[in-house]
């Protein structure tokens, strides 16, 4: 197998890139390209990146702003597109590879002979138990279960190790880059998903160095940037209106038990409810009129 990508999209992580890049050069399969895509970082992530670049195998690309991870990986595999690669394979910055990850990614590949719309790996976090923000469905209602069976039918996974081959890209489209941030690779697996098989492969391990196990939750997060979760709410208004009846209704659902469980939290004062409820709504409605293009390579 020939012309393979790993396409890493970073922002203002300068420390845990050096150690995604070190585990992608130092690992099994010799014939993998890295493609940094950096979102205009300020932290010195370009000065350090010179010094990767001596090595032919790492190249990088600066957006010239923050386009967030999904306008990142919209602009990262497009450059890999029009460079000739025929794999890509997506992470964040804070995605560490093993050895064999993507050894076993291509023994899938070979077995399904092809037959698939994307591959993603088992994706654990820090202390080695299975990472909860990663876990990829099996329908819209059901979460993988099993980690023992190396084979699972997916419809939906994220960009922490995400294989897919570039004539999959040039029919099916990229990233929505309008998402900004969040969802955007629940879409675009789900888009894939659609009209190919599409198989969570075991034996393929990677390691998410997230902060915590938890994920994004509105609920319990307090930070500064709480109003960034417009763009979870907006972005998921998008992809479940796209499976018809069923799927506005489990959305709706889903609506309704984060604002009963954000009332009943006793994280949260009446004034932060009250703005973690109107981020809800508010991002809920501008989704119902929220209908971005999707670009294609060609």
């Amino acid at each position: 197998m020939e012309k393979i990508v790993a396409i890493v999209v970073t922002y203002n992580r300068k420390e845990l890139l050096k150690e995604c890049i070190n585990a992608l050069i130092n690992q099994d399969y010799p014939k993998c390209d890295i493609l940094v895509v950096d979102n205009a970082s300020t932290d010195g992530t370009k000065e350090y990146i010179v010094e990767e670049l001596k090595n032919g195998k790492v190249h990088y690309i600066n957006t010239g702003s923050n386009l967030g991870g999904a306008g990142g990986f919209n602009y990262g595999m497009k450059e890999a597109y029009n460079m000739g690669y025929e794999y890509m394979w997506l992470m964040d910055d804070d995605c560490i590879v093993k050895d064999d990850s993507l050894k076993e990614l291509l023994k899938m590949d070979q077995e399904l002979d092809g037959n698939y719309g994307f591959l993603s790996s088992k994706v654990l976090w820090k202390d080695e138990s299975i990472c909860k923000m990663n876990i990829p469905k099996r329908s819209l209602f059901k979460k993988v279960e099993d980690w023992n069976i190396n084979i699972q039918e997916i419809i939906m996974a994220t960009f922490v190790s995400f294989f897919i081959k570039a004539s999959v890209v040039k029919e099916l489209g990229l990233p929505i880059k309008d998402f900004f941030i969040w969802a955007d690779d629940i879409e675009y697996s789900r888009r894939i998903s659609r009209k190919y098989k599409c198989y969570l492969v075991n034996s393929s391990v990677v390691i998410h160095k997230s902060k915590n196990n938890i994920g994004s939750n509105i609920i319990k997060d307090n930070s500064e940037n709480i109003s960034r979760y417009k763009y979870a709410y907006r972005n998921e208004q998008y992809l479940y209106k796209r499976e018809g009846l069923v799927g506005k209704l489990y959305y709706k659902a889903k609506i309704i038990y984060h604002i009963l469980k954000l009332f009943f939290s006793k994280n949260n004062n009446n004034s932060q409810r009250k703005c973690k409820k109107n981020i809800i709504i508010s991002a809920e409605r501008e989704g119902r009129k929220f209908n971005p293009n999707i670009e294609y390579v060609e």
